[in-house]
């Protein structure tokens, strides 16, 4: 039980059906959806587009998104992959001869074909109740209506700003600046995009006037883009990856996701005994800072479009995770990791819904790095991702850059399963550190039996290509232990990720938590 004299939150309880995001606006509209007869999907769906205009430095139409769905009334977990491919036009060999050495971070070539329109269209029409005009609705009413700006949206809305280019400045500035605080933002272009969708379906997206938008803005930054390219967008149905942890079992989005990334990293830690060190203390640090370079490590080398994904049950294996736990020095850190040429940042938004029938739904929506590709589309105002930036010019790479491919993503829903019964749908927000900070949840839960929000609540250090990156809510003391062991500790200026998560009680009570570290709440009814 956390201490009620100090600052903090505590689990929101519900029988009947609960929502956790990263907005206030976002969590009651899909509550409201469940309230009025929709189920988990349906919610979700409502929820996740809505966010695009309360976060839209964080997601948007023209991005991605990964799921994970448990039906009502069983325990099997489908993974829908709505992440886009490269134009067909895209060329590694192009841009190497160029002379670039690595995908740029903005700009055309990292952008890459948005996913996320034909996902949410695919699992309203598999799995939703209500229609998709009434799942659009909360989101339609605020683009155009507006949304005041929360927070945190406007802590990251100003650090990203600089990235915005042409039609995204007219866009998302408020004459030539970020928004303060309670500032109202409107997307009428984007409200009439969703009209159409609702109308046609994924059609009003991906063909006509709305897919003529984005083509023609592309192709006039220098582009390769086609409107065969967004016709032949296609969301999958794919099997998700699991593997154990001291009795539960993590389940997570395949590859071209870094899910896999989360199970090595737990598998390597299970190699030791950390509950018995302090979880707040130098031990758990070092041990999780040190197993997460290594289990990074191998997701750079291994992680790709699913059609060139290579040795993943390598990666996945008993052996593999052995072996790599028996490199780490408990008292010395290891050097960094090779450097890497894949991008890896700290924009996304994450949902998860649980309704009455047990169905779950664990949803994750991104346009990558803050403002994505800084680019918009001249008519509607569609800002484009810069998922392209996750792929690799190495030649013979599995995620080297081409055209009608996929690139490695860092977004990754979860869940976890223990006696077989689907216990706790979640996601961590915060790109590359993703993997680490589902390890460190699951972690908290399993190893120090912390409820769901004082697991989300615990601080958070991560070791990444800059360093460990450790949050001021640990006692100076761990981050003087960390750099004797020879870490570089800093501290960052936004705190690590985002969590939200539901767990499903076997008692029939649902327990959701939401992160503090953004603007979020968990609500149910």
């Amino acid at each position: 039980m956390r201490d009620f004299h100090m600052p903090g939150r505590s689990a929101v309880m519900a029988e009947n059906g609960v929502v956790a995001t990263s907005h206030p606006l976002a969590a009651q509209a899909a509550l409201d959806v469940l309230k009025s007869g929709g189920n988990a999907a349906d919610a979700a769906i409502a929820g996740a587009v809505l966010l695009g205009f309360c976060e839209p430095q964080m997601t948007g139409l023209g991005g991605d998104c990964f799921v994970l769905l448990k039906p009502a009334g069983e325990d099997r977990v489908l993974a829908l992959n709505g992440s886009g491919r490269a134009p067909k036009g895209l060329s590694a060999a192009e841009m190497r001869a160029r002379g670039l050495t690595k995908m740029p971070l903005r700009g055309v070539e990292s952008v890459t074909l948005p996913g996320a329109v034909d996902a949410f269209c695919r699992l309203n029409a598999d799995w939703g109740r209500k229609s998709l005009a009434e799942v659009l609705a909360p989101a339609i009413h605020y683009a155009e209506a507006g949304v005041p700006v929360a927070p945190r949206v406007a802590f990251d809305w100003a650090e990203d700003a600089e990235a915005l280019q042409g039609q995204a400045r007219a866009m998302f500035l408020f004459d030539g600046r970020p928004p303060r605080p309670g500032q109202v933002f409107r997307a009428p272009g984007q409200a009439e995009v969703l009209r159409r969708v609702a109308r046609e379906g994924r059609a009003g997206f991906y063909e006509g006037e709305v897919a003529e938008d984005m083509v023609e803005s592309l192709r006039a930054l220098g582009g390769t883009h086609t409107l065969e390219d967004f016709a032949s967008v296609a969301c999958e149905w794919v099997e998700p990856v699991e593997g154990p942890y001291r009795g539960v079992d993590l389940v997570e989005h395949p590859p071209n996701g870094q899910g896999a990334t989360a199970i090595l990293l737990l598998k390597i830690l299970s190699q030791f005994d950390l509950a018995a060190m302090d979880p707040l203390g130098i031990e758990r640090a070092h041990l999780e800072a040190e197993a997460t370079k290594l289990a990074y490590d191998a997701r750079n080398r291994f992680l790709a479009d699913p059609d060139h994904t290579t040795r993943l049950d390598h990666m996945l294996s008993d052996d593999t995770a052995a072996r790599l736990a028996g490199l780490i020095d408990p008292r010395r850190a290891m050097p960094a990791a090779a450097p890497l040429t894949e991008a890896i940042h700290k924009d996304t938004i994450y949902i998860t819904v649980v309704d009455r029938d047990r169905m779950a739904v664990s949803l994750i929506y991104s346009i990558f790095w803050g403002f994505g590709a800084g680019l918009a589309s001249q008519k509607f105002g569609l800002n484009f991702q810069n998922r392209g930036a996750g792929f690799t010019l190495q030649e013979g790479h599995p995620n080297e850059a081409a055209g009608g491919k996929r690139p490695m993503h860092t977004i990754i829903p979860g869940m976890l399963r223990q006696g077989g019964r689907i216990t706790m749908p979640f996601g961590v927000m915060g790109g590359g550190y993703q993997p680490c900070g589902h390890a460190r949840l699951i972690s908290n839960i399993v190893d120090y039996g912390m409820d769901v929000q004082a697991a989300i609540d615990a601080p958070r250090c991560f070791s990444g290509p800059e360093g460990m990156a450790v949050e001021r809510g640990y006692a100076p003391s761990l981050r003087e232990g960390l750099a004797a062991r020879g870490h570089i500790v800093s501290t960052p200026d936004k705190p690590l990720g985002g969590a939200q998560a539901i767990v499903i009680g076997a008692d029939g009570v649902l327990y959701a938590g939401s992160d503090p570290r953004k603007d979020g709440i968990a609500l149910g009814y």
